[in-house]
């Protein structure tokens, strides 16, 4: 396990944790972002596509943030984040929960050289496990 990499990951993660969205120093200059599902669905590249689709995102919700149920390393680039969505729908008033939408989300991040990569964000932690072939005790195990 590189502990720079969870390093630099925590410290992402606590950041979006209160809410603030607003720094970009992790990233690649050329990172992709893709978001695998949700209604916002697709696949942005470089620091400003990544700060438009975070805008389009963030637009819709009302104190918008993550909290991380665990953090794991699936090998020497990639760590999952699973999280849960925590927030407010603007147009609807409705918390996360209450829209007939899960809570429990997953995030993937390729970190090389001190920066992320990739930044694969899943609306629903089962897909996110899925696409990574674990189970759900998979992903908790060694943590």
């Amino acid at each position: 396990m590189s502990q720079e990499n969870v390093c630099l990951v925590r410290s992402i993660y606590a950041a979006w944790g209160r809410g603030d969205f607003s720094s970009a120093e992790w990233a690649h200059p050329d990172i992709e972002l893709v978001i695998a599902d949700s209604f916002e669905a697709g696949s942005w590249t470089g620091l400003a596509g990544m700060a438009q689709a975070w805008h389009d995102w963030l637009s819709a919700w009302e104190e918008y943030r993550v909290e991380v149920d665990e953090y794991r390393e699936l090998d020497d680039e990639r760590i999952l984040v699973l999280m849960l969505h925590c927030g407010r729908g603007k147009t609807s008033g409705l918390e996360v929960g209450q829209i007939g939408t899960k809570r429990a989300g997953a995030n993937v991040l390729h970190v090389r050289d001190g920066k992320v990569t990739r930044l694969i964000l899943y609306w629903d932690r089962e897909r996110a496990l899925a696409d990574l072939g674990l189970s759900e005790q998979d992903a908790h195990a060694d943590s």
